[in-house]
């Protein structure tokens, strides 16, 4: 069948996957100990975890990754092994006055990882989401990916206590904040919105979650032309609810399959995600092929075995394997043509 696709991962991470609580009930308290491991975490062992989560997930039968993360060793590591994906390199930074900081940061990771472009690795920047990125760092990011023609992805419309921060100026993400000495206003918008306000949400751009949205949000991100990272379990371990797929399909939103990370959901299982987003059988198939490459653009070049398209596939031993499986294991997995993971024959 053809390789699958995950449409949203962290595997410079892959290293953390027990060092967090994913079943933490305070997401913030959940994202303070995550960034607290990572300042511990040396620029090897982030490139062991990248090698490592690669691995796994050719193992799996992905054969496309869309990885989000700050340190550049996903890119790297996909270069040096031959892999397919697209990095969105992470900036932050939710102090206006620390907006030209933040940029200069972001523009030298990118020089840095331009080397490493190839036909199948692509670059992309993502300004993380509304509680750690202030408006000023939002739209010159979306400028920045306008003028570099970068893609542009983004954790949007998550929990909502991101919605209660970006509307009302209130709750414990705007706490901390105003903790750390920096202004809050409230946007009296959805974050949705206000992302599009800024540039961010436009044509080619990857939402990630989209959990908390109305109808207003979903005619907004049909007209800009955006699709979404759907990761369900994700979502459930951080107890934020349930995007309405069947919702987002009729309107038109392209959606995509994505694991988050290990520190979310313990094992990067897209047949799990399909399962949990109440998909079975074709439907799943689908959804962790085609539809997400769709949702990252390259819908033209893989996600489904056809003449002139690349040659990225993996061989199951049942035609759609049953999602009571804990572990999906590919026996052959192959992009551009290429063996990246086999499993011998007894």
């Amino acid at each position: 069948m053809p390789g699958l696709v995950n449409c949203h991962t962290h595997l410079e991470l892959t290293h953390l996957g027990g060092g967090a609580k994913h079943d933490e009930p305070e997401f913030l308290n959940w994202i303070r100990r995550i960034r607290e491991l990572k300042e511990t975490t040396s620029a090897e062992a982030f490139h062991e975890a990248a090698v490592a989560g690669i691995r796994d997930c050719w193992a799996r039968g992905v054969t496309c990754i869309a990885e989000t993360g700050s340190t550049g060793a996903v890119m790297r590591a996909l270069h040096d092994l031959g892999g397919r994906g697209i990095v969105y390199q992470e900036v932050f930074g939710p102090d206006p006055a620390q907006c030209d900081t933040s940029m200069a940061e972001l523009r030298s990771a990118v020089a840095a990882l331009r080397s490493f472009v190839s036909s199948q690795l692509r670059l992309g920047v993502s300004p993380h989401a509304p509680y750690t990125v202030s408006a000023p760092l939002y739209t010159a990011t979306a400028k920045f990916a306008q003028h570099e023609q970068l893609p542009i992805a983004a954790h949007v419309a998550e929990s909502k206590e991101e919605t209660a921060f970006v509307r009302d100026g209130d709750g414990p993400f705007a706490t901390a904040l105003r903790a750390r000495g920096i202004m809050i206003e409230p946007r009296r918008r959805s974050p949705v919105a206000y992302l599009a306000d800024l540039g961010v949400i436009r044509v080619g751009a990857l939402c990630i979650h989209c959990v908390q949205v109305d109808a207003a949000d979903l005619a907004l991100l049909k007209l800009s032309g955006a699709a979404v990272a759907h990761c369900p379990r994700s979502n459930a371990a951080h107890r934020h609810g349930k995007l309405p797929l069947d919702v987002f399909r009729a309107a038109g939103v392209p959606v995509g399959l994505g694991t988050d990370s290990v520190v979310s959901v313990g094992e990067l299982d897209l047949w799990a995600e399909a399962d949990a987003a109440g998909l079975r059988g074709d439907a799943a198939l689908r959804a962790l092929t085609i539809e997400g490459a769709r949702a990252l653009g390259w819908e033209n070049e893989i996600g489904s075995l056809a003449v002139g398209k690349a040659a990225d596939l993996a061989v199951f031993s049942h035609a759609v394997p049953r999602s009571t499986t804990p572990f999906h294991a590919s026996q052959l997995t192959v992009v551009s043509g290429r063996i990246v993971h086999q499993i011998s024959a007894p």
